[in-house]
């Protein structure tokens, strides 16, 4: 084991005078020694409560035979950042948590670990330390809130950001904005929607990094509290079967994870995620494997954003078991995939009783989707070479056209909007906003539920290199790459320039000609770094394009 490393033998006397001074005795270090990483902060309800759930799965380590330690991981609550310069280290937050997790579990030579994830960058940042790290590990989620309610309809975080929007426009009144604040988040957990850290759980469970039927639960289920027991126990099964991430994060499963993404039409973070993840694990996956699949893969499920049901709603018709059990039986899923409970996919979904209500509509059948294509689409064309991402599902509209109004931050969009100078028809270019010009590739959430707030969300479209909210919807583009700070075609683009938006066709084109752009490069100048030292400057330097998952070289 690892941990024999650091703590037997005599040289190792000193160490293991640290562990006796904390109660351990001759009987807990001769065990497996493993983390616990729980990702907690009262900076949001997102993780308030992981620590109890860390303290459970503890518990399932020791009935398993082995000896806890738990750390903690740092984290941003996106929802609070959101609009803001603070939103700029919400994505950097995913590898200061991966780095967290490696640092702390190879510092102490521990055998294993399970991670207990909560809000947006927390899942995908402990999945990239499993596949780095390469040791007996597992994940899991800590749960959505339960939905809200605003006169008799159930509401989630993304209405309020639209009610800003609203009220803006007029069409809400003041005391009704603050009703809808007061009652939008109602419990912990995380955004109730199928927004980022939602579909990331769901993620957790379609890689086979989570045990099944894990990811939906809410935080206040009791559900929670026995699968952090069990993700505890299961981590000590690992350990003697040496089951390993890497075994377990073939290619298969992450097409597997891709196809339940387009099934369920989740957030467009998960695309940069997932490569991410893969780039960990040495897996070539690539925004080609996305777009094959939103062809082949259906939207099935209906769910907030652009649908109807929360996550808590989800988790009572069967969770995201029942889709990959749709998916399975219509053979788009690799059944044949190996997960932490050491069996196959398959094997899982068959032995997982679900009980789902009769006439239930969250999810629906294969051959009567929500929308005929995945809910993400993959575009490229002149203004996005390497590829842009829009969640085509979360707007009625599959194509616009029209003239740019160029901003070089989301502060200036964010403005133009609220003083309503964006026309129906417009294209809003925000740009200097992706991974190094940001520095950090803000989410534009602010900007694109002013608009949808405004009733303008199917008259305008939106392109940046920047990202969006899970709870995004309306025509609205983001990971324009290459992004404007590296001389991406989208730092060419002027106000007037005609732009074409297409889902359908997977196209993004700035219908400029090429003696015109290659003009306007000639004269363009690479901006100054916003900043010099600290966190987002080191950032800056070593993070990748937003089409490779914008890793840290």
């Amino acid at each position: 084991m690892r941990s024999e490393s650091v703590y037997s033998g005599v040289a190792r006397a000193p160490n293991r005078a640290f562990m006796r001074a904390m109660g351990l005795g001759d009987k807990d270090l001769a065990r497996p020694i493993v983390g616990v990483a729980v990702a907690w902060s009262e900076a949001g309800p997102c993780n308030i409560h992981t620590l109890t759930l860390g303290e459970r799965a503890k518990e399932g380590v020791v009935a398993g035979g082995g000896t806890p330690r738990m750390f903690t991981t740092p984290l941003v609550i996106d929802g609070i950042a959101m609009g803001t310069e603070g939103m700029k280290y919400s994505l950097v937050s995913r590898e200061v948590i991966a780095n967290t997790v490696e640092m702390s579990v190879n510092a102490h030579g521990y055998d294993g670990f399970v991670g207990i994830s909560g809000c947006d960058k927390t899942s995908p940042g402990i999945m990239m330390a499993m596949a780095r790290l390469n040791i007996p590990s597992l994940i899991m989620y800590g749960g959505t809130t339960l939905p809200g309610y605003f006169k008799g309809s159930k509401v989630a975080i993304g209405d309020v950001y639209e009610a800003v929007g609203s009220h803006s426009a007029g069409k809400m009144t003041y005391d009704d904005l603050v009703t809808l604040e007061k009652n939008a988040i109602p419990t912990p957990g995380s955004c109730g929607g199928l927004y980022t850290a939602n579909t990331m759980a769901a993620m957790t469970e379609a890689l086979g990094l989570a045990l099944p039927g894990s990811a939906s639960p809410p935080a206040v289920d009791a559900k929670r509290t026995e699968f952090a027991f069990e993700s505890g126990k299961a981590l000590m099964n690992l350990l003697e079967a040496g089951i390993k991430p890497r075994d377990i994060l073939s290619f298969e499963a992450f097409e597997n994870a891709v196809s339940v993404l387009m099934a369920m039409g989740g957030s467009t973070n998960a695309v940069l995620h997932l490569l991410a993840i893969a780039h960990e694990a040495s897996v070539n996956l690539s925004l080609d494997d996305f777009e094959l699949l939103s062809n082949r893969v259906p939207e099935i499920v209906n769910m907030k954003p652009g649908g109807e049901y929360t996550m808590a709603e989800l988790h009572q018709v069967g969770g995201v078991a029942l889709i990959m059990q749709k998916l399975l039986k219509a053979n788009l899923l690799n059944g044949e995939t190996l997960t932490v409970t050491g069996k196959t996919l398959r094997k899982n979904l068959e032995e997982l009783k679900i009980e789902t209500p009769r006439n239930q509509s969250v999810v629906r059948d294969v051959d009567s989707p929500m929308y005929p294509y995945g809910g993400i689409r993959i575009l490229k064309g002149s203004l996005a070479p390497l590829g842009s991402v829009v969640k085509a599902s979360a707007s009625k509209v599959k194509s616009h056209k029209g003239p740019a109004r160029v901003f070089n931050s989301e502060e200036e969009a964010f403005n133009a909007v609220m003083n309503k100078r964006i026309q129906s028809g417009d294209v809003i270019i925000i740009r200097y906003e992706g991974p190094k010009g940001g520095p950090g590739m803000r989410e534009m959430l602010a900007v694109t539920a002013a608009v949808v707030g405004q009733g303008l969300g199917e008259q305008v479209a939106l392109v940046t290199d920047g990202r969006f909210s899970g709870a995004t919807r309306g025509m609205m583009v983001g990971h324009v790459a290459p992004e404007a700070y590296v001389g991406g075609p989208i730092a060419l683009v002027n106000d007037g320039d005609e732009v074409v938006v297409d889902a359908e066709n997977c196209r993004l084109d700035l219908l400029v000609d090429n003696k015109a752009l290659e003009e306007r490069r000639a004269e363009w100048i690479q901006p100054k770094p916003k900043y010099n030292s600290g966190l987002l400057s080191q950032y800056s330097k070593l993070v990748g394009g937003a089409e490779v998952g914008a890793v840290l070289s």
